[in-house]
C-alpha cells in the first residue's frame, strides 16, 4: 500500500492534479483499490489490485524493452530533429 504523497514522491515531476486524475481513472479501470482510513486528517491509501498486479510483468518487459533500445531511440530522435530543423 502506498499514500498519496508517496505516490507523488515516486512519480518526478507529476503534479497532484494529474496523479489524482490518474490514480482515479485506474481505480474506475479495477487496477488500484484505494482505501479511506477515518483519522483527521483522513488518511487514504492505494494498492495494485490481482488486476492491476497482472500488468506488472508487462509494463516491466516495457520499461526493459525502452532501456535495452534508449541508444536507438535517442539516435532516431536527433536525426528527426535535425530534419526538422531544417528550413524547407
Amino acid at each position: 500500500m502506498r499514500r498519496f504523497k508517496e505516490l507523488q514522491r515516486a512519480v518526478d515531476g507529476i503534479s497532484q492534479r494529474m496523479l489524482t486524475l490518474t490514480v482515479r481513472r485506474l481505480e474506475r479501470d479495477g487496477l488500484v483499490s484505494r482505501t479511506v482510513h477515518a483519522t483527521v486528517p483522513p488518511q487514504v491509501e492505494y494498492e495494485l489490485t490481482d488486476l492491476g498486479r497482472s500488468l506488472t510483468l508487462l509494463v516491466r518487459g516495457l520499461a526493459d524493452w525502452s532501456l535495452a533500445h534508449r541508444p536507438q531511440i535517442e539516435a532516431a530522435r536527433r536525426e528527426w530533429d535535425a530534419r526538422a530543423d531544417m528550413p524547407s
